[in-house]
């Protein structure tokens, strides 16, 4: 009989990924992100576990779209008073802030609990090349 053995807190082991997003297609790279935040990827995986992998985007301005979404599609943000709706194209947000844009796309395909909130913790983008995180890097994709 084969027990199913659930991971505990103490003996995951965490990696550092790094992702270089030029050319690569936006939505494919935000669920490969995610599945590694989450740990799906490993044989260990348990749900209620957080023990997926620290993540660095690189080069993140350089990621492509397919169709007219650069023009089309918009993002809202609302405070909560009359009359204060205020969108951005998807365009502009790539422009000014993609760690943002990058944020929330993963953070839609993540769990909406405290687990979900310590996984989004784990991803870090920058808009270069350069990073931080080199004494950390154990593997590249």
């Amino acid at each position: 009989m084969d027990i199913t053995k659930t991971a505990k807190v103490n003996e995951i082991k965490r990696d550092w990924v790094v992702l270089d997003a030029k050319d690569k297609v936006f939505g494919r790279l935000i669920t490969e992100v995610a599945t590694l935040l989450r740990g799906k990827h490993k044989p260990c995986y348990t749900p209620n576990v957080d023990c997926g992998d620290f993540v660095v985007i690189v080069n993140a301005p350089l990621v492509q779209f397919s169709g007219m979404k650069l023009e089309d599609k918009e993002y809202f943000t609302h405070s909560g008073y009359f009359g204060s709706t205020k969108s951005k194209t998807l365009k502009e947000m790539l422009e000014k802030n993609p760690e943002k844009l990058f944020y929330l796309a993963v953070r839609g395909m993540l769990p909406k609990t405290k687990l979900g909130r310590a996984m989004i913790k784990k991803l870090k983008v920058y808009k270069s090349s350069e990073h931080p995180h080199t004494a950390q890097i154990t593997k590249s994709k």
